[in-house]
């Protein structure tokens, strides 16, 4: 493949990162700050809507019913429309300083949010690239439309569904997709055919709300009978556990062992403190399902609905369902992977600076690790091609299997033509047997010196794929030949699917969030209103 030349615009656009590297690296150190999970990125998301209405786009906030979403759009005349977006949602128990050593943020504890994969790089990264197209194109007069929304809750695959379902990612010309790499071989490049596959998550909720059924009636008429014979019902947190047992027995039957897939579950709080002589009312229990498939998921599905009617009953409990994500495999655009990656390699993978070589040091230290001459796996500063990365990938995939791992993005890819690639973020060379804990990749993602390597490379090549599809005609054509071939028509085509979001936005459960009392601001699991 041969390099491309730079065109002038995209020249302005990689000078103007370079000028606004500064910010980037300090607001990526914001969002890493607030570290706010799923569906409560109150901060994240208001700081995002204010930077871009500062830079002159109009945002619609709240979209698609989400109160942490936005979707900003800014236009410079008649054109195509190119897609963008920023995830800003953190982790819980993954609370972690920017710092060398394992400690929380200042005033939380470690079971507070947390960046991990970091969210807050990959929503500055492409926040970044968005401006610099921006200046690009005023400057070249370039026509056509940017579009950003702002996509909390993946972790819990929650906005892209959705927004999918409510129409966001209709008419663009491309999206482009960022992520930091997180498993070898997609580190600086660009996937090509095995793309992210399904994942349904869900929410049983068990209640007991008539546990006077449970055993015959008092004759005396007593409000509390002597025998306390009500609080002998099971109520809702022995249907949870028979229902966490049951599908924790039942998970290897669940589905044939045929390539990568995984279920894990999450206990929610229901925040009641039950008195001594009456069972639990109410529990909850999430399930995240990753299959390569749409079937797939529906099959485990039913076999967690049995479990759920079963425990329910033995229990003298009822039960509900409750959608969290219902998101479809990712769909393969090999014209837009070639724009994306060309636009990787002409800027280059990104390079870590001594300063930030000594701080990866200290951290291999202070994890139990050994100090090495160069901290950081080689394959960090190394580019790999879309079709070497995809041939390494299948080798531990059945032929069979068409979709690997999961993400929602792929949501995206069924509404326009999508690139999805990868950057380096700084990940430590290790002796053989020793593995690093969970709070050293997180603090390397908040420090600048080792984060803001990851963030300049990503906003580059955003900028310089986005111009690449609003000044080539041909490369834009050839991505949505692509898209309608695949489809079988495009939206709507014979080989189209669907989104699969049947529900509303699952906004109302008892997920953990800040909260600020007489105490100051506290990591806190709320009491919340009934969905």
């Amino acid at each position: 493949m041969e390099k491309p030349v730079t065109t002038s615009a995209q020249q302005t656009a990689l000078a103007c990162i370079d000028s606004i590297q500064p910010l980037l690296s300090a607001w990526t150190r914001t969002i890493f700050d607030f570290g706010e999970t799923a569906w409560r990125e109150y901060q994240s998301a208001a700081w995002y809507v204010d930077r871009l209405k500062r830079e002159g786009f109009s945002v619609e906030e709240g979209s698609g019913g989400m109160p942490t979403a936005f979707c900003a759009h800014w236009t410079n005349g008649d054109g195509p429309t190119i897609g963008m977006y920023g995830e800003y949602d953190a982790v819980p128990g993954n609370c972690q300083d920017a710092a060398t050593v394992k400690r929380p943020r200042e005033g939380l504890g470690v079971e507070a949010g947390g960046h991990t994969d970091p969210h807050s790089g990959l929503g500055i990264g492409s926040l970044g690239g968005l401006l610099a197209t921006k200046a690009a194109m005023l400057e070249h007069g370039i026509k056509g439309t940017l579009r950003f929304t702002g996509e909390p809750a993946e972790k819990v695959r929650g906005s892209k569904p959705i927004h999918a379902a409510k129409g966001y990612y209709d008419g663009l010309a491309g999206m482009i997709s960022f992520h930091p790499f997180y498993m070898l071989p997609l580190c600086n490049t660009a996937r090509w055919d095995t793309h992210c596959g399904a994942a349904y998550s869900m929410i049983y909720r068990f209640v007991c709300d008539q546990p006077e059924n449970w055993t015959r009636a008092a004759s005396d008429g007593a409000p509390i009978p002597q025998a306390h014979s009500a609080v002998r019902a099971p109520g809702a947190n022995d249907a949870l556990m028979m229902m966490y047992m049951a599908s924790k027995a039942l998970r290897d039957s669940m589905l044939t062992h045929q390539g990568g897939w995984s279920i894990s579950e999450a206990i929610l709080t229901a925040g009641q403190a039950t008195a001594d002589n009456l069972p639990a009312g109410l529990a909850e229990i999430q399930y995240m399902i990753r299959v390569p498939t749409i079937a797939m998921a529906e099959q485990v599905t039913a076999v967690l609905d049995r479990n759920a009617e079963a425990a329910a009953k033995m229990s003298g409990c009822r039960y509900e369902r409750h959608w969290v994500s219902k998101s479809r495999p990712g769909l393969a655009n090999h014209a837009m992977a070639d724009i994306t990656y060309q636009a990787l390699s002409t800027v280059g993978a990104p390079r870590w600076s001594e300063e930030a070589r000594a701080i990866a040091r200290e951290v291999q230290v202070n994890a139990g690790g050994v100090a090495t001459d160069n901290p950081f796996i080689d394959e960090l500063e190394r580019l790999i091609s879309p079709q070497e990365a995809e041939a390494i990938l299948r080798r531990d995939l059945p032929p069979s299997q068409v979709n690997s791992t999961s993400d929602d993005y792929t949501d995206m890819s069924w509404h326009a033509p999508t690139s999805r690639f990868y950057v380096a973020r700084p990940a430590l060379r290790a002796a053989k047997g020793h593995v690093y804990p969970a709070w050293v990749m997180n603090a390397l993602g908040g420090i600048p010196a080792t984060i803001d390597p990851m963030v300049t490379c990503a906003s580059k090549t955003v900028a310089l794929t986005a111009l690449r599809l609003l000044e080539d005609k041909a490369a834009r054509d050839a991505a949505m030949d692509e898209f309608v071939r695949r489809t079988g028509g495009g939206v709507g085509g014979s080989n189209w699917i669907a989104p699969l979001c049947d529900y509303e936005p699952p906004i109302n459960f008892r997920w953990p969030e800040y909260v600020t009392t007489a105490r100051g601001r506290d990591w806190w699991i709320p009491a919340a209103s009934t969905p």
